[in-house]
Protein backbone atom coordinates (compact mmCIF):
# COMPACT_ATOMS: atom_id res chain seq x y z
CA UNK A 1 0.00 0.00 0.00
CA UNK A 2 1.50 3.45 -1.04
CA UNK A 3 0.23 5.16 2.39
CA UNK A 4 -1.57 7.52 0.13
CA UNK A 5 -5.68 7.23 0.62
CA UNK A 6 -6.84 7.26 -2.60
CA UNK A 7 -10.00 8.85 -2.34
CA UNK A 8 -8.49 12.06 -1.76
CA UNK A 9 -6.56 13.95 -4.34
CA UNK A 10 -3.50 16.09 -3.73
CA UNK A 11 -4.92 19.53 -2.06
CA UNK A 12 -6.99 16.79 0.37
CA UNK A 13 -10.21 16.91 -1.45
CA UNK A 14 -12.32 14.31 -1.72
CA UNK A 15 -12.62 12.38 -5.34
CA UNK A 16 -13.88 9.67 -7.02
CA UNK A 17 -11.10 7.62 -8.04
CA UNK A 18 -10.27 7.34 -11.83
CA UNK A 19 -10.11 3.53 -12.28
CA UNK A 20 -10.07 4.04 -16.46
CA UNK A 21 -6.71 2.77 -16.95
CA UNK A 22 -7.32 -0.71 -14.60
CA UNK A 23 -7.60 -3.74 -16.61
CA UNK A 24 -10.80 -5.34 -15.87
CA UNK A 25 -10.80 -8.71 -13.89
CA UNK A 26 -13.10 -10.92 -12.17
CA UNK A 27 -13.52 -10.19 -8.54
CA UNK A 28 -14.99 -11.53 -5.74
CA UNK A 29 -15.58 -10.34 -1.78
CA UNK A 30 -17.35 -11.99 0.65
CA UNK A 31 -18.36 -10.21 4.01
CA UNK A 32 -20.59 -11.41 7.09
CA UNK A 33 -21.71 -10.18 9.95
CA UNK A 34 -24.35 -11.40 12.47
CA UNK A 35 -27.40 -10.36 14.98
CA UNK A 36 -27.35 -11.16 18.36
CA UNK A 37 -30.65 -11.64 19.90
CA UNK A 38 -32.27 -14.17 22.61
CA UNK A 39 -33.20 -17.95 22.15
CA UNK A 40 -37.08 -16.89 22.33
CA UNK A 41 -36.53 -14.24 19.20
CA UNK A 42 -34.59 -16.97 17.87
CA UNK A 43 -37.55 -19.57 18.12
CA UNK A 44 -39.60 -16.78 16.16
CA UNK A 45 -37.10 -17.00 12.94
CA UNK A 46 -36.97 -20.77 13.31
CA UNK A 47 -40.72 -21.18 13.29
CA UNK A 48 -41.12 -18.79 10.49
CA UNK A 49 -44.12 -16.81 13.19
CA UNK A 50 -42.53 -13.49 13.26
CA UNK A 51 -44.85 -10.97 12.91
CA UNK A 52 -43.73 -9.28 10.05
CA UNK A 53 -43.66 -12.57 8.38
CA UNK A 54 -40.49 -14.86 6.60
CA UNK A 55 -37.44 -12.98 8.54
CA UNK A 56 -34.48 -14.79 6.24
CA UNK A 57 -36.21 -14.18 3.45
CA UNK A 58 -36.98 -10.58 3.38
CA UNK A 59 -33.72 -9.93 4.61
CA UNK A 60 -32.12 -12.16 1.68
CA UNK A 61 -33.93 -9.90 -0.82
CA UNK A 62 -32.70 -6.77 1.49
CA UNK A 63 -29.12 -7.39 1.27
CA UNK A 64 -29.28 -8.22 -2.66
CA UNK A 65 -31.05 -4.82 -3.09
CA UNK A 66 -28.36 -3.17 -0.90
CA UNK A 67 -25.91 -5.21 -2.86
CA UNK A 68 -27.59 -2.89 -6.00
CA UNK A 69 -27.88 0.06 -4.42
CA UNK A 70 -23.99 0.48 -2.59
CA UNK A 71 -22.76 3.29 -5.18
CA UNK A 72 -26.66 5.31 -4.62
CA UNK A 73 -25.32 5.26 -0.23
CA UNK A 74 -21.63 5.76 -0.47
CA UNK A 75 -20.32 8.68 -1.52
CA UNK A 76 -17.55 7.99 -4.10
CA UNK A 77 -18.64 4.15 -4.76
CA UNK A 78 -18.07 3.89 -8.45
CA UNK A 79 -21.98 2.00 -9.97
CA UNK A 80 -20.61 -1.63 -10.99
CA UNK A 81 -22.26 -4.22 -13.19
CA UNK A 82 -22.70 -6.57 -10.55
CA UNK A 83 -22.93 -10.47 -11.87
CA UNK A 84 -23.84 -12.30 -8.90
CA UNK A 85 -24.78 -11.81 -5.31
CA UNK A 86 -25.71 -14.30 -2.84
CA UNK A 87 -26.47 -14.01 0.89
CA UNK A 88 -26.08 -17.09 3.22
CA UNK A 89 -28.49 -16.49 6.47
CA UNK A 90 -27.81 -19.24 9.26
CA UNK A 91 -29.54 -19.33 12.61
CA UNK A 92 -27.15 -20.28 14.74
CA UNK A 93 -27.96 -21.53 18.48
CA UNK A 94 -24.69 -21.04 19.84
CA UNK A 95 -24.73 -17.21 19.29
CA UNK A 96 -27.38 -16.79 19.49
CA UNK A 97 -28.65 -15.39 16.28
CA UNK A 98 -28.33 -15.35 13.02
CA UNK A 99 -25.25 -15.09 10.96
CA UNK A 100 -25.01 -13.27 7.82
CA UNK A 101 -22.51 -13.73 4.83
CA UNK A 102 -22.91 -12.16 1.37
CA UNK A 103 -21.03 -13.01 -1.93
CA UNK A 104 -20.74 -10.26 -4.93
CA UNK A 105 -19.28 -10.75 -7.94
CA UNK A 106 -18.54 -8.51 -10.79
CA UNK A 107 -15.67 -8.20 -13.86
CA UNK A 108 -14.84 -4.60 -13.66
CA UNK A 109 -11.89 -2.45 -13.04
CA UNK A 110 -13.05 -1.92 -9.23
CA UNK A 111 -13.72 -4.44 -6.40
CA UNK A 112 -17.03 -5.29 -4.61
CA UNK A 113 -15.86 -5.20 -1.16
CA UNK A 114 -18.12 -2.32 -0.51
CA UNK A 115 -21.26 -4.00 -2.15
CA UNK A 116 -20.73 -6.92 -0.04
CA UNK A 117 -20.30 -5.24 3.56
CA UNK A 118 -22.94 -2.88 2.09
CA UNK A 119 -25.24 -6.54 1.37
CA UNK A 120 -24.89 -7.70 4.80
CA UNK A 121 -25.47 -4.52 6.58
CA UNK A 122 -28.71 -4.42 4.86
CA UNK A 123 -29.97 -7.89 5.43
CA UNK A 124 -28.75 -7.24 9.05
CA UNK A 125 -30.78 -4.05 9.70
CA UNK A 126 -33.88 -5.87 8.44
CA UNK A 127 -33.52 -8.90 10.15
CA UNK A 128 -33.50 -6.14 13.27
CA UNK A 129 -36.43 -4.22 11.73
CA UNK A 130 -38.19 -7.36 11.38
CA UNK A 131 -37.79 -8.66 14.81
CA UNK A 132 -37.92 -5.30 17.00
CA UNK A 133 -41.24 -5.67 18.17
CA UNK A 134 -40.35 -8.96 19.74
CA UNK A 135 -36.56 -7.55 20.74
CA UNK A 136 -35.22 -3.95 20.98
CA UNK A 137 -32.00 -5.47 22.53
CA UNK A 138 -30.64 -7.46 19.34
CA UNK A 139 -27.33 -6.53 18.49
CA UNK A 140 -25.57 -6.14 15.14
CA UNK A 141 -22.06 -7.43 15.12
CA UNK A 142 -18.93 -7.88 13.51
CA UNK A 143 -19.28 -6.67 9.96
CA UNK A 144 -16.69 -6.93 7.97
CA UNK A 145 -15.07 -8.12 4.96
CA UNK A 146 -13.98 -11.97 4.94
CA UNK A 147 -12.19 -12.30 1.66
CA UNK A 148 -11.15 -10.28 -1.86
CA UNK A 149 -10.24 -11.96 -5.06
CA UNK A 150 -9.00 -10.14 -8.59
CA UNK A 151 -7.88 -6.64 -9.05
CA UNK A 152 -4.26 -5.03 -8.76
CA UNK A 153 -4.01 -5.71 -5.27
CA UNK A 154 -4.73 -9.33 -5.18
CA UNK A 155 -6.46 -11.48 -2.54
CA UNK A 156 -7.16 -10.54 0.80
CA UNK A 157 -8.14 -13.47 3.61
CA UNK A 158 -9.57 -11.91 6.92
CA UNK A 159 -7.56 -13.92 10.04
Amino acid sequence: MSGRLTHFDAAGQAHMVDVSDKDVTDRTAVAEGIVIMTQDTLALVRGGTAKKGDVLGIARLAGIMGAKKTADLIPLCHPLPITKVTLDLAVEDALPGVRVTATVKTSGQTGVEMEALTAVTTATLTIYDMLKAAEKGMRIEGIRLLSKTGGKSGGYEAN
